[in-house]
């Protein structure tokens, strides 16, 4: 039968004029059309199937599906079922021609019926519309939701901590092995503590988190060198990557290549070793400028980085890289904070010899010390101390640098030799004249041992607490004044008898503020507790924490007790 189409009628005849309507329908359709016989070797294909194929008509007859095209996957036993009860189906043919296609593997959909002379089935006949196109789409939208999910994805995982290292972390392990069978993560560091400084033109990167499964991490572990950093010549691979903001790509890396990324040649072993095949390096931006890299490696029977990962990797580079900025300028100002806050709190107390002094700082939670709480003693003429506890509003560098301010004042207040109800009013107003921008709580108690008395005042502070010799305890309330630092100055001043061996408590909300508890309740509590003026007031401290925040508290607490001496 050649090429010629075999178009059978139903009553098994066929006259020239209807095989010349049917044969010019048949080969100026675009769509591929085959006919096979009842072995599924080729009787015919129309033109379109040979301009898709690149392979001439002529070639197909009498032979079957796969030994014309081997790379193009058909259903046999699919077209059998048709040969055997009639009903058409439909079916998908997958695979490569040798007609090269942008979209790799090519992929149709045809319908086949069976063909039919004098009621015998002689073969099948196919229509097929090629869907290359719609699967590509589809699988675009596919890996497009994909890189969606991901990139959302970051936002939760990575950076649900101000901690720098942990931070890292997070995105290392978010990253391998979703996008890759290794993920490192370094950070620029550009102060050196305790190390000596990179040479001159280098740029220190700090290896922050590796991310690999054992059988890489044992390959792995001497990548970089055994220092917790890795210092970058001008023109490295990852310095140029930093500097111009760019990803680097090295899918199936040569040595040459391996050289490149390593910085040091003798390490490109460990690449080999490790079976590493690809490698991504991805800055990782915030707001114009290079925080770190993220390096990404494929190693195995993983595939080659392709532009979709690329474009995910810088998608998630651009969120992870704020939540590092964020956390490394958290960290930073916390460490300000703790350096201004240790040094406050670390002054010698200066009370006089006739007045005992322990004071303590727990900070809130697990973090380093961050409030604006403060205590100070403070030695006035005529033997008297002035005992003060503070608390500004907040948190922070800002709570520490006000509460730095608001002690200085009070200090020197004190020495003008004010009674205490004016020593707040001055502080008030000196602390609104300066501009300083959070108010603070704040408790005077000045103790005169000669005359056996305190006289304190509070600026909406907590009341002190008297912890008296013979087991008693009561809380010393006092007039309420507004906030200092608001200019809204109103003291007024109590006085009460404070004997030898009693011990007064000095305290910030922190101490007996909870959730869900009322404050009255927690006041009561603190009356109620049994502690003794008898024992050492370090001891009476620790006591104190332990029966209240059992270490760990939702503020800071700042504590100071006194005791005149016998």
């Amino acid at each position: 039968m050649g090429s010629e189409p075999f178009i059978a009628s139903v009553d098994g005849t066929q006259t020239s004029c209807e095989c010349g309507f049917l044969q010019g329908i048949v080969e100026g359709t675009s769509a591929p059309v085959i006919i096979l016989d009842r072995h599924l070797r080729y009787l015919y294909v129309n033109p379109a199937w040979s301009l898709v194929t690149g392979i001439p008509a002529a070639t197909f007859v009498g032979r079957k599906l796969g030994e014309v095209l081997p790379d193009v996957q058909v259903p046999d036993d699919v077209l059998i079922e048709v040969l055997a009860d009639g009903q058409p189906r439909e079916v998908t043919l997958t695979g490569t021609t040798r007609i090269p296609s942008p979209v790799g593997s090519r992929l149709w959909r045809a319908v086949f019926h069976r063909l039919q002379v004098q009621g015998r089935a002689v073969g099948v006949c196919g229509i097929a519309v090629e869907a290359s196109n719609l699967r590509q789409y589809l699988d675009d939208l596919e890996n497009a939701h994909q890189r969606l999910a991901l990139l959302d994805a970051v936002t939760t995982r990575v950076g649900t901590t101000l901690d720098v290292e942990a931070t890292c972390a997070e995105l290392a392990d978010f990253l391998a092995p979703s996008l890759a069978d290794v993920a490192a993560v370094g950070i620029i560091e550009e102060e050196f503590f305790g190390v000596p400084a990179p040479a001159p033109g280098m740029l220190r990167l700090r290896k922050m988190k590796l991310t690999a499964p054992p059988e890489l991490q044992r390959h792995l572990r001497e990548f970089g060198g055994p220092e917790p950093y890795v210092d970058l010549p001008r023109g490295s691979v990852t310095r140029r990557c930093i500097e111009s903001g760019r990803p680097w790509l090295g899918n199936l890396a040569s040595f040459e290549i391996f050289q490149k990324v390593t910085v040091v040649p003798e390490r490109v072993r460990i690449f080999r070793a490790a079976g590493v095949h690809s490698v991504l390096i991805v800055p990782l931006p915030m707001a114009g400028r290079c925080v770190g890299v993220i390096l990404l490696m494929r190693a195995g029977a993983s595939p080659p980085f392709n532009d979709d990962d690329v474009l995910t990797v810088q998608g998630v580079a651009e969120r992870a890289g704020v939540a590092i900025d964020s956390a490394h300028r958290y960290s930073h100002e916390h460490a300000m904070t703790l350096e201004l806050q240790r040094a406050l709190l670390s002054e010698p107390d200066s009370a006089h010899p006739t007045v005992e002094v322990a004071t303590r700082y727990l900070p809130s939670g697990r973090s380093a010390l961050v409030g604006g709480d403060w205590y100070d003693s403070i030695a006035l003429p005529d033997q008297r101390t002035l005992l003060v506890m503070g608390d500004v509003m907040g948190h922070g560098f800002q709570a520490a640098v006000a509460m730095s301010q608001y002690r200085s004042v009070l200090r020197t207040v004190a020495a003008a030799g004010l009674p205490v109800d004016a020593m707040l009013t001055e502080a008030d107003r000196r602390a609104s004249r300066i501009g300083l921008d959070r108010a603070a709580t704040c408790l005077l108690v000045l103790v005169d041992p000669e005359a056996g008395t305190c006289t304190a005042t509070t600026a909406g502070h907590l009341p002190p607490l008297v912890i008296r010799p013979n087991g008693s305890s009561g809380l010393m309330h006092l007039p309420a004044g507004p906030p200092i630092g608001t200019e809204l100055g109103d003291y007024e001043m109590t006085t009460f008898a404070f004997e030898p061996g009693s011990v007064l408590l000095l305290y910030t909300d922190g101490l007996v503020e909870q959730r869900g508890v009322d404050i009255d309740d927690s006041l009561r509590a603190l009356t109620e507790m049994g502690l003794s003026a008898d024992e050492s007031l370090e001891n009476l401290l620790d006591t104190l924490l332990t029966q209240l925040t059992s270490g760990i508290c939702d503020d800071d607490i700042a504590l100071l007790a006194a005791r005149l001496r016998s």
